[in-house]
């Protein structure tokens, strides 16, 4: 996957997503002229917890793993980052080493905006700050929600909800307008902190009531309405 374009070049697939289109133009334009185009293979890391901040990172083509390991070894893969989402704001807030690992999940292709170009971007328009702390309120209320989820509902619920959430989220690989999302079950088992067998389960459960179909790797959304309702706790 070869990057032919320069990431101003991507300027409106980065609009199709909700932080980046409220952006103000002018904001939109220079992240993009500041950013350079960076492919990474299969398994190849964007960035390990621990590295020193080196600025943020625009999702192009593929998708991420943002994941961490606990100290007995045992892995949590926190989200998958696809076109167009953002990460890496929260070390450019506190200046602090990554909270996490950024694998690649396959051939991806990222824009890079370098710590050196935001920080004078930031001494010059210091109003641009209020725009950053949107993305991460928005990444914090996404795991906040998380956090509540698991605290409190049962993973029968938990599972539908995430299935939603990565739909409406993360984007597809069939295109627009597609219900196919490519998450496999191992990456849903270390989302959801749950066994590979019981996500096979939970998964073929919803199968059977026709919410989705299961593919190699993939999991196609077929009623959307559904599985609603089965990521809905019962009233009382």
């Amino acid at each position: 996957m070869k990057p032919e374009r320069s990431a101003i070049d991507y300027l409106e697939l980065f609009r199709t997503g909700s932080w980046f289109r409220a952006l103000p133009p002018a904001l939109q334009e220079k992240l993009l002229r500041a950013a350079v185009v960076r492919t990474l293979k299969a398994g190849q890391h964007l960035f390990s917890r621990g590295d020193a901040p080196n600025g943020l990172h625009g999702m192009v083509d593929g998708a991420l793993q943002l994941r961490s390991v606990g100290p007995s070894g045992k892995e949590a893969l926190l989200m998958l980052a696809e076109p167009p989402s953002w990460t890496g704001e929260i070390s450019l807030f506190d200046n602090l080493p990554r909270t996490h690992d950024a694998i690649a999940d396959g051939p991806c292709v990222v824009v890079h905006v370098p710590k050196p170009s935001l920080d004078t971007l930031l001494q010059q328009e210091p109003t641009y700050w209020f725009e950053f702390g949107r993305l991460m309120a928005q990444q914090m209320r996404t795991v906040l929600l998380g956090v509540d989820e698991t605290a409190l509902l049962p993973v029968s619920i938990r599972l539908p909800r995430r299935l939603l959430h990565i739909l409406r989220n993360y984007g597809d690989k069939h295109g627009p307008g597609s219900r196919v999302i490519g998450v496999s079950q191992e990456q849903l088992a270390m989302m959801l902190c749950i066994s590979r067998q019981t996500t096979n389960q939970l998964l073929k459960n919803l199968e059977a009531q026709g919410a989705i179909q299961l593919g190699y790797g993939e999991i196609e959304i077929l009623d959307v309405e559904k599985l609603r309702a089965l990521s809905t706790p019962p009233e009382g």
